[in-house]
């Protein structure tokens, strides 16, 4: 059965703690338990202190069959920012804008770029989501046609090729539409005449929405997700709403994370689950003990 950990970001003294805590011991450099794998849901690059350790133990258990790891947005990021053209340069401007988010990983690996590559090319092997004997795992959003799509066009092999990459990094096709809504999520945008001020003074223009849910009907405040500005509580006009089906009731259990949650309860419905507790803003690390349960227990949940 599986523990499916939340976006640990850097944080390896506290992934230890809680590696131990659900009976993983370490031994021949991995922790491994002894009828239980580990499920990382992305999201360990970035911010924390030991980004350089975190990688360390999240590799060896995944390359010692003690674990499973997908793809977040931060290791997305990375690939696209170490992606570059014969020139040298990065394909898009867009990309090169990424440095201040990579900062603190790239600082870890300074005058190492060698060992930076070979961790580059480790990421690019893991897969963007997981289907694994009764659930599912996503870093942000789990749409079946997004799914369908990238299966499609990754025929099952999850390596991300420099081709690919390419094409997604710089077209907005369908494809790229279903590779940034499954590992950034899907944000709303808001009308052109309404400009929300978060508490910093920043402006936005969108937010992260409820993708399991469908829009119709529901004011901007009851569809957003974990924002950090207040929206409008009127109901969302409905020519601004795109619909899409809500996650089914008796599909598998979908475990993501990506959506800080600070607050609140990390079981959203019977078979929806968050597990990312804001560990990069002085948060928790959040784990979920998976046994085989239809529906989330809360009894399962471990920080």
């Amino acid at each position: 059965m599986y523990d499916i950990i939340g976006d640990v970001h850097g944080q390896a003294g506290m992934l230890k703690d809680l590696l131990r805590k659900m009976g993983y011991t370490a031994a021949n450099g991995y922790f491994s338990h002894p009828s239980r794998k580990a499920v990382f849901v992305g999201d360990f690059i970035n911010r924390g202190p030991q980004i350089k350790e975190t990688i360390r133990i999240i590799r060896s258990m995944t390359e010692n069959a003690a674990a499973y790891a997908i793809l977040g947005n931060h290791e997305v990021n990375a690939l696209f920012y170490t992606l570059l053209d014969k020139e040298g340069k990065h394909i898009s401007k867009r990309w090169s804008r990424l440095r201040m988010d990579l900062n603190p990983t790239l600082a870890e690996f300074a005058g190492n770029k060698e060992k930076w590559n070979e961790q580059v090319q480790w990421m690019r092997s893991l897969p963007l989501f997981l289907e694994l004997d009764g659930i599912r795992v996503v870093h942000a959003c789990w749409q079946d046609e997004n799914i369908r799509l990238l299966k499609e066009a990754f025929c099952e092999n999850p390596k991300l090729k420099k081709k690919q990459l390419k094409l997604i990094g710089r077209n907005h096709n369908v494809l790229a539409k279903a590779f940034w809504e499954t590992c950034k999520g899907i944000d709303f945008s808001l009308p052109k005449d309404l400009l929300i001020f978060d508490k910093e003074g920043c402006a936005h223009r969108s937010f992260r929405s409820r993708w399991w849910e469908s829009p119709e009907g529901k004011t901007f405040e009851e569809l957003s997700f974990e924002s950090r500005f207040e929206l409008p509580k009127y109901q969302i006009p409905k020519e601004l709403v795109v619909a899409r089906e809500p996650y089914p009731a008796d599909a598998p259990i979908v475990f993501f994370g990506h959506y800080c949650m600070r607050n609140g309860s990390n079981r959203i419905k019977h078979n929806v689950c968050c597990l990312d507790s804001c560990v990069s803003r002085k948060g928790k690390l959040t784990a979920y003990r998976w046994s085989g349960e239809k529906s989330l227990l809360d009894e399962n949940f471990v920080q």
